[in-house]
């Protein structure tokens, strides 16, 4: 695992390391290692060597650095990135005119101080859960390579497990952190709904679409969060709330008395022995004695397959008539699919995934903490088609978005964090849990995964 975020930047602060050296190991790294990972679909070298030789100065000259000064780091190739052409996974958009800024949360952690290497790979137009893309390859788990990164964030996933660099953006629209976080064994933030800015983001599903964070410890995690809050007039999706920062208020894990339960249900029904066994970890370790049931959460997934496939096809109509050959095999006729959507099937979607708010605000009126498996199975093998879940054979690729979709459909804060349950046919494998707090209450979340990782249960691991 290469050294933490937080660890570099105290380092290139007190002069100990330059800034410079940190990102020549980085590339060092990446060159020697990302041709088993496949994560990189771009590199930014010259842009990376110029913002850390610009650290190095203001040090020499005597400033004061910011917070993550010298921290490398690389997004999910749908974030607008200053001249190069963002692809979303896509060979459609390969043509495109290259960006002319950088995207608000790439923005925001470049005068931070992090210093950008690149784009990751990724399902197209992030609609997938497996990181399969027919253009740039299928990204590859670090813990084994033959196995999927998970999706649709999977090279961001995989960048980080592999440890090619500290922290990595992504999005999540039916669960695309939360999904290569559980595969791969590292930790993953998606916020609530609307805290964070999507400007500068290729759109999938505008009403689903979450950007968030990759990172090996809660630490880095919080920091990258903190570094990234604040209101963006400029999107109408971004709640207009101040920042709340959280690294110090996570730092010490969850506070006491913190009320924490297990959702079980169809939570625990869509889950295999070992996601159990990850949660009941988890809970041992939160204290967690109550089992509770979310109503409704089926016909919540079931919503947001309607709305994701209602949306994701009005955005893609137009090129999928001009341009159907280009598209992905593995998703353009969803998309087509989507286009059909009659209206009134999007309007009962939209009533049930208000009822499942409610029922869940409900829920977490008595609860800070619910803890429930993030996938149901460990990563699968590259090119598998099915997925047996307790007895059902089921379709793999939507598969692995059993237990994310019902939360992002309603835009509750997660922390997905890596556990080791060492039992069934993959004991070699991750599996992460979902950590959900209540609206804009990420520290609860955040605090919880901490807990969890001073309990010694949740923790990247080498490879």
């Amino acid at each position: 695992m290469t050294m933490s975020a937080l660890a570099i930047a105290a380092q290139v602060r007190d002069g100990s390391r330059t800034a410079a050296s940190f990102l020549e190991e980085t590339i060092a790294r990446i060159e020697a290692r990302d041709g088993d990972f496949n994560a990189f679909t771009e590199l930014t070298l010259a842009r990376a060597r110029r913002d850390a030789a610009d650290i190095d100065a203001r040090r020499a000259r005597g400033e004061t650095l910011p917070p993550l000064a010298g921290v490398p780091f690389a997004v999910k190739n749908l974030f607008d990135i200053d001249q190069v052409v963002t692809t979303a996974g896509a060979k459609v958009n390969q043509g495109n005119p290259p960006a002319d800024a950088d995207a608000v949360l790439v923005a925001r952690l470049k005068d931070a101080g992090a210093v950008l290497l690149g784009a990751l790979n990724m399902d197209e137009h992030a609609y997938g859960f497996t990181t399969e893309n027919t253009h740039y390859g299928a990204a590859h788990n670090p813990h084994d390579l033959t196995r999927i990164a998970g999706g649709s964030s999977g090279g961001s996933g995989a960048a980080v497990a592999g440890g090619l660099v500290p922290i990595t953006l992504g999005s999540d629209t039916n669960g695309s952190i939360r999904v290569p976080a559980s595969l791969c064994g590292v930790f993953g933030l998606k916020p609530t709904f609307g805290r964070l800015s999507r400007r500068g983001s290729f759109p999938f599903v505008g009403s689903l679409d979450h950007l968030g964070c990759f990172a090996g410890n809660v630490a880095d995690l919080a920091a990258a969060y903190d570094a990234m809050q604040g209101p963006d007039p400029a999107d109408h999706a971004c709640a207009q709330r101040p920042a709340e920062a959280v690294s110090a208020t996570v730092a010490n894990g969850l506070k006491a008395g913190a009320r924490v339960a297990v959702l079980g249900g169809y939570f625990h029904d869509w889950a295999n022995a070992p996601a159990r066994e990850a949660v009941r970890l988890a809970a041992e370790a939160l204290g967690a004695t109550t089992v509770v049931e979310l109503p409704g959460a089926e016909q919540a997934r079931a919503a947001a397959f309607i709305i994701t496939g209602a949306e994701g096809g009005a955005l893609h109509r137009q090129r999928l008539l001009t341009h159907y050959a280009d598209y992905e095999p593995a998703s353009r006729d969803r998309l087509v699919a989507g286009t059909l959507i009659p209206a009134n099937w999007v309007v009962q979607a939209q009533r049930i995934r208000q009822k499942f708010y409610e029922e869940a605000s409900r829920l977490l009126q008595d609860y800070d903490v619910l803890i429930a498996p993030a996938t149901p199975v460990a990563a699968t093998t590259i090119g598998a088609e099915w997925v047996t879940i307790n007895g059902q054979k089921l379709p793999c690729r939507a598969s692995m978005g059993l237990l994310t979709q019902p939360i992002s459909c309603i835009g509750l804060p997660v922390c997905t964090a890596p556990l080791w349950p060492g039992i069934g046919e993959d004991p070699h494998l991750p599996l992460g849990v979902q950590l959900i707090s209540g609206a804009w209450r990420e520290a609860d979340a955040l605090a919880a995964a901490r807990t969890l990782e001073l309990a010694g249960i949740s923790a990247v691991r080498d490879v």
